[in-house]
C-alpha cells in the first residue's frame, strides 16, 4: 500500500533506468542465479547487468534491436533469456519472489486454495474433488 512512510522506498529516480534493480533487489535474486558453467572461459560480464537489460525489456516492451547501447548485447540477453527459461532459474526468481510477497502482507507463502473459472472447464474432471458426478450447486 502507498503511503507517506513507505514512499520513498519505491523512489527509483537514482536508478539508471526506472527497471534496473535496487541493491536489495538484487540481494534477493542473486542467490538464485546458476554458478557459470564449467570450463571454458570465465564469465566477463555482469549478471547483474544482464538482468537489468531483461527487465528493461520486459517492462518497456521494446524490441531487441533497440536495446540501449550502454546495456549488454542484444544477444548475450536473448541468450541468457532463452537458458534462464529452459532451465527453470526464472520460474524460480519468480516463485521465491512471489513467496517473499505473500509473507510481507501476513500471508502463507504458499497459497492453499485454488480456484478455477472458466466456461471451457470440463466439471467431471473434479469428480474426485467433490466425490460426485459434477460441480455442486
Amino acid at each position: 500500500m502507498w503511503t507517506t512512510e513507505n514512499r520513498p522506498r519505491y523512489k527509483r529516480d537514482k536508478l539508471r533506468y526506472p527497471s534496473d534493480l535496487t541493491d536489495e533487489e538484487w540481494a534477493l535474486i542473486e542467490p538464485l542465479i546458476p554458478p557459470a558453467k564449467s570450463g571454458g572461459s570465465p564469465r566477463t560480464i555482469s549478471i547483474r547487468e544482464i538482468l537489468n537489460g531483461i527487465m528493461y525489456i520486459l517492462s518497456t516492451g521494446c524490441q531487441w534491436h533497440y536495446v540501449p547501447k550502454d546495456l549488454p548485447p542484444k544477444s548475450t540477453l536473448h541468450d541468457y533469456l532463452q537458458r534462464w527459461q529452459h532451465d527453470g532459474t526464472l520460474n524460480k526468481i519468480h516463485h521465491t519472489l512471489y513467496m517473499k510477497c505473500r509473507e510481507q502482507v501476513g500471508r502463507e507463502a504458499s497459497p492453499t486454495v485454488c480456484v478455477i473459472v472458466g466456461a471451457g472447464v470440463n466439471p467431471y474432471l473434479f469428480a474426485d474433488v467433490f466425490g460426485q458426478r459434477g460441480v455442486p450447486a
